[in-house]
């Protein structure tokens, strides 16, 4: 081959190689409205005990089983987002009537299978170590989720 040959066929593969990845790249983009995190506000809260076919639950820090008391966190969620909302890790800090973390070293208190658009109702169950007095103060809670299905 000559040189002008060689050169030719050089920039021929730097152009598809360079097609290759933009064409990577626009696709990953793509996908990304379906992956990325939808915030939701979580308002009116409120909580009470487990009925009795809940029943009451256990806690294991560090292995250890004590006696727990179980109670169900019930609130309004609010998607602003105009599609239905999936997967949504609540987050929030929860206290005892001491001032006390109820969940100690974690703020993540549970999850939310489907928020509709809109405005809609929510219950989650935690297990509250026994020796922690009540009343329970719920505070700094939001969700987060996504448009489409992400965990297996």
């Amino acid at each position: 081959m000559t040189m002008g040959a060689n050169r030719f066929v050089g920039y021929l593969r730097r152009g598809v190689v360079c097609l290759l990845l933009s064409v990577l790249c626009w696709s990953s983009l793509a996908t990304l409205p379906a992956i990325a995190g939808i915030q939701v506000r979580l308002f009116d809260l409120n909580y009470h005990k487990c009925p009795p076919e809940i029943g009451e639950g256990s806690v294991t820090p560090g292995g250890t089983t004590l006696k727990a008391n179980c109670y169900l966190i019930t609130g309004k969620a609010e998607n602003k987002s105009g599609k239905t909302v999936v997967d949504a890790d609540v987050f929030g800090r929860i206290y005892d009537a001491n001032g006390n973390p109820v969940l100690q070293n974690r703020t993540r208190v549970g999850a939310i299978d489907v928020i509709p658009p809109g405005i809609s109702e929510f219950e989650i169950r935690i297990s509250v170590p026994y020796n922690q007095p009540e009343p329970l103060h719920l505070e700094q809670f939001k969700a987060s989720g996504f448009t489409a299905k992400v965990r297996g």
